[in-house]
């Protein structure tokens, strides 16, 4: 990671988390689909109900990804500086960490789903379908956990095509799972999240081996699995950024799903949960090519090779504005095709079309968001990253989505997605042009 040659580098640790997080995203949408046909006529309360319940899901995930990336980000910084000692006591610590998520997330919900889905925006009708898929997630919270730490853990490494075979495996069982579960044992919505948590079970297991197998070049020993406060704290503190943003993810939608209800009910809460999906064929390729970025950024600042740390840094916002831009031309032409796929209601498809070619406009810019939190992240900076990865949505999405439709009703909800990319892209720029040029500086003195 210190000489590789720094596009093939990036390409060589991006394309297997970009393949892998699409077919995660890919089997979400798989979801949705099934969902929406199985259910026929009842198809817009079914993905009404999927999204009600994606918060909930959103906040396990960002538990778990806010622990993998304080980890990672110890791991990396430290092999860059090779210290393989204080790697694996990281290792250890990030493995407590975790099993301690993974049994106290479920008993903290349990007890109050519905409660919690009503707050979500949950109507008297979708609130059946979207308790049978909460229920089975929260049944599933330990493959989720050690599923999203553990890959982040791989990429850590650098064995970015571990972690990339294991979402594919997963994801494409998914895939099976749901046609068997919803079609052939006619489980419903039900059947859709017994899938999901399987599958995401089989992934888990093969993560899991790969470490007790000895396949890591970081040995997973006992001796380390203890708490360790320094450790526990800086996992935390680190990791802060990304759990601020999986939960202010799950605190927009929130919010989103609530506005949506009072403006346009069950409808526009079905238009949001095709639309973010569809969103999310954009966002996880340029999430991956900042999975690739990361352990490249943590080994060089580490190895305080910061020529390499900004050759990386300039390359991947140039490549994740190239694919935001194509994004924003695909589902902007092509919206309605997109939303035929998933019902055939004549109503959500006209809805579906307009939501989705507003919310699109800003898609170019997201990228300098998610790469500027991914560079302060790997170089252990967490205020800076906890600031971005906090700005895009709680920041100027939340306020914009209760503010504009108060004037410009349902459309301001929609409206209030590409003027948050805007604003949080400005915001990232500054911050991250600010540390490039430190970079530059440090490069300099070096040398």
């Amino acid at each position: 990671m210190g000489t590789q040659n720094i596009n093939s580098l990036l390409w060589k640790l991006s394309a297997p988390a970009i393949i892998g997080l699409l077919v995660h995203a890919f089997y979400n949408l798989v979801d949705t689909f099934f969902v929406g046909r199985a259910l026929g006529e009842q198809s817009v309360l079914g993905i009404a109900g999927i999204s009600i319940a994606f918060p909930l899901q959103m906040i396990i995930m960002a538990v778990s990804i806010g622990i993998g990336v304080g980890g990672s980000s110890v791991i990396s910084r430290m092999l860059g500086a090779k210290d393989v000692d204080k790697a694996e006591k990281t290792l250890g610590n990030v493995f407590l960490y975790t099993l301690a998520a993974s049994i106290l997330l479920p008993i903290l919900f349990f007890s109050n789903v519905d409660a919690i889905l009503n707050l979500f925006g949950a109507t008297a009708d979708n609130l059946p379908y979207a308790r049978d898929y909460s229920v089975v997630i929260l049944q599933g919270t330990f493959a989720f956990t050690f599923g999203f730490v553990l890959n982040n853990l791989v990429r850590a490494e650098g064995n970015a095509k571990v972690a990339m075979n294991n979402m594919v495996f997963s994801g494409l069982l998914n895939i099976v799972l749901d046609a068997i579960l919803i079609f052939g044992f006619d489980m419903g919505i039900r059947g859709a999240a017994i899938a999901t948590v399987l599958a995401q079970l089989a992934g888990t297991a093969y993560l899991v081996h790969y470490y007790i197998a000895g396949k890591s070049p970081l040995k997973l020993r006992m001796r380390n699995i203890v708490p360790e406060y320094v450790a526990l704290r800086e996992i935390t503190f680190i990791g802060f950024g990304s759990f601020v943003m999986g939960a202010s993810s799950s605190l927009m939608m929130l919010v989103l799903n609530n506005v949506l209800a009072f403006y346009g009910g069950d409808l526009s809460i079905a238009v949001f949960g095709i639309a973010s999906r569809m969103l999310m064929l954009i966002l996880m390729p340029i999430i991956g090519v900042s999975h690739g970025l990361q352990p490249i950024v943590g080994y060089n600042y580490g190895a305080q090779n910061f020529t390499r740390v900004n050759e990386s840094i300039k390359l991947s916002l140039k490549i994740t504005t190239v694919i935001g831009f194509l994004g924003f031309a695909v589902l902007f032409m092509f919206p309605g095709t997109f939303f035929r796929i998933f019902s055939t209601d004549t109503d959500l498809i006209t809805n579906g079309e307009t939501a989705l070619r507003i919310m699109v406009l800003a898609t170019p810019v997201i990228g300098m968001n998610v790469i500027s939190t991914t560079v302060f992240q790997a170089i252990g900076k967490a205020r800076p990253s906890f600031i971005l990865s906090m700005c895009r949505q709680i920041l100027f999405l939340i306020p914009l989505v209760i503010l504009l439709p108060r004037y410009l009703d349902l459309s301001g909800v929609w409206m209030a997605f590409p003027l948050s990319d805007i604003m949080a892209g400005l915001l990232s720029a500054f911050l991250i042009t600010k540390e490039y040029r430190h970079f530059q500086s440090k490069a300099g003195h070096l040398s």
